[in-house]
């Protein structure tokens, strides 16, 4: 028994005497079973070939050699019940193997239980499957991945019975929750993501506008320097500190 997983189950039926529709049914463990059916024809087609066999054999033996009606009657019914178990066995095989073919790593392996025919030989007349259904915590998208692989699994079969149709919904409501998660997870991370760029655009702002009060300050400061003495005034002291020359004006 798994816990948060769903078994599809073919139930073993008695087979009748006469050619009838056959059943299987799917449980769900933990949570109570539910019944599960599919349909067959009424008569396959090796019971109609076990049946002409036997009435041409009968009628081909001489008369003498016939054997007694009701000998006769029970070899005829147990060639029906043969034709009836290769046909359910053939059908429960397929039914499970296209359940756990589906679902992949998600499904386990199909068993089987057998019924042993009037030749002897072992017959599959009932088997499981069982698929786990638990959704993946904390993760919306692999758990919508996974639920749309059980609903496959779940409908694989040729004929999905009433069971199957109730797994796969099941899978669809958990599907359609993990949707409803997924979309509020990413409008989330769009938020989130939005107050990141925002926050970003306010500090490149910030640091742009520390930028310009930096240079508008160093040019402040420039502005207020003294201007440079001119160079004409040390030219003037220059030439006052050097003495005239004389001129003699003696004849």
């Amino acid at each position: 028994m798994l816990i948060g997983s769903a078994t599809l189950y073919v139930a073993p039926l008695p087979l009748p005497q006469a050619a009838r529709p056959v059943s299987s049914s799917l449980s769900l463990p933990s949570s109570g079973e539910e019944p599960l059916s599919t349909s067959q024809p009424a008569e396959s087609e090796e019971s109609t070939a076990l049946r002409e066999e036997s009435a041409s054999a009968s009628s081909a033996q001489p008369d003498g050699e016939k054997p007694p009606p009701r000998e006769a009657q029970q070899q005829r019914q147990e060639q029906l019940e043969i034709a009836e178990l290769v046909s359910r066995d053939r059908e429960v095989r397929a039914h499970e193997q296209a359940h756990a073919a589906v679902g992949g790593s998600y499904a386990g392996a199909p068993t089987y239980s057998f019924k042993t025919g009037p030749d002897g030989r072992r017959y599959a007349v009932g088997g499981e499957v069982s698929i786990d259904t638990s959704p993946i915590p904390n993760d919306p998208e692999a758990t919508l991945r996974k639920m749309e692989v059980v609903i496959r699994a779940a409908l694989a079969p040729a004929e999905p019975s009433a069971q199957d149709r109730r797994v796969a919904a099941q899978a669809s409501v958990q599907a359609a929750e993990a949707r409803v998660e997924l979309a509020q997870q990413q409008r989330e991370e769009q938020v989130a993501a939005a107050e990141e760029r925002a926050a970003l655009r306010a500090e490149r702002e910030a640091e742009e506008e520390k930028a310009d009060k930096t240079a508008t300050d160093s040019a402040a400061s420039q502005q207020g320097l003294p201007e440079p003495p001119r160079l004409d005034l040390y030219l003037r002291l220059a030439q006052l500190q050097n003495p005239e020359p004389v001129v003699d004006l003696s004849v």
